[in-house]
């Protein structure tokens, strides 16, 4: 139980997936509660054990993740979040994440951005940046190559 322990302190207890609480008293058999889980981006990098509710990790055995952007955001065409991770973390660079229709849209969301990659990829830091054109304002990621 001592891995479980460290790896959900250190992940502050957030399920990595759907970035909701774990209830460290919950069964390691109910759903909702903890378990552990080895997450990489391909098959050559170093394995990253992430905390996750036992549901979240047995589903994405058989679906692809897909983390949910949040419905107080408001971004056009948003990228899909574990596929920017894992180029971000194989090639380091920028990429444009979304489109918004005002700067504090824009705002709001580069500063959740940054907040959920520092769980979903702690080892990779990533900065968000705002450009604007063509009456809207982009999104864009970065990350130095690790």
């Amino acid at each position: 139980m001592s891995l479980l322990d460290d790896v959900a302190e250190r992940d502050g207890w957030l399920c990595w997936v759907c970035d909701e609480p774990v209830d460290p008293d919950k069964s390691v058999n109910d759903p909702r509660g903890p378990s552990v889980d080895s997450r990489t981006a391909d098959r050559k990098a170093k394995v990253a054990e992430r905390l996750a509710h036992r549901g979240c990790n047995t589903r994405k055995g058989a679906v692809k993740v897909v983390i949910a952007w949040p419905d107080r955001l408001y971004v056009v065409e948003p990228a899909p979040l574990i596929t920017v991770a894992a180029r971000l973390e194989r090639k380091g660079g920028r990429e444009i994440v979304g489109r918004c229709p005002t700067r504090q849209d824009a705002l709001d969301t580069a500063d959740w951005l940054v907040d959920r990659f520092s769980r979903l990829v702690p080892e990779l830091p990533v900065t968000a940046g705002i450009e604007a054109g063509g009456g809207q304002f982009l999104v864009v990621l970065t990350a130095g190559r690790r």
